[in-house]
């Protein structure tokens, strides 16, 4: 019997579908596993808060800043999820390698491991609403967690354009022409 005599059964309907509808092979598709994706690219949701509000609420990650008599821990918070990740000197692998959990060598320490875990998990800025008086361990923990690569001002959000405005944001996926040519005049300037 030649192909295409046979009966049509289920299994070849179902197969021929799938071939015509399977995307060409030219075509490249990209899935999204980070979820704070949106908000690298600067468009992401950011909540203004209410102005009478101090300190504000329009941030995407925030650092907070725990101390007890006994242990510190530090926290980052997302707007939306609560906490994200945490690093504490009450942690049994951070405790074992300080003299005492509450001095200023364990705040430079906890600032370190926390800026560490912070970059892993892809988060390079963040507010920090934390008031430290100048030379106390507090200011030390921030100190090292900016010395670690951590920023604590978070970039504007983009702002939606209308068709109506004259003049458009550029966006931070997007590199012109003008752009890269005005960069390279400052360097030999």
């Amino acid at each position: 019997m030649s192909r295409s005599a046979r009966p049509l059964t289920s299994a070849r309907v179902l197969h021929k579908i799938k071939e015509l509808t399977a995307p060409a092979s030219d075509t490249t598709y990209v899935t999204n596993r980070n979820p704070r994706n949106l908000e690298r690219l600067r468009i992401a949701y950011k909540p203004s808060g209410y102005h009478l509000e101090k300190p504000g609420r329009s941030y995407w990650h925030t650092l907070e800043i725990n101390t007890s008599g006994r242990y510190v821990s530090a926290d980052v918070k997302h707007f939306e999820n609560g906490t994200i990740l945490s690093a504490s000197t009450s942690e049994w692998a951070i405790k074992q390698q300080l003299f005492k959990t509450n001095d200023t060598a364990a705040f430079v320490n906890l600032g370190h491991v926390l800026a560490q875990r912070c970059l892993h998990a892809g988060i390079t800025e963040m507010t920090c609403n934390v008031e430290a008086v100048a030379g106390s361990k507090l200011e030390k923990l921030l100190q090292a967690v900016q010395a670690s690569g951590i920023s604590f001002q978070e970039p504007a959000r983009l702002p939606n354009t209308q068709p109506w405005d004259a003049y458009r944001h550029e966006k931070p996926w997007e590199v012109s022409e003008q752009s890269v040519t005005s960069v390279t005049q400052n360097k030999q300037k």
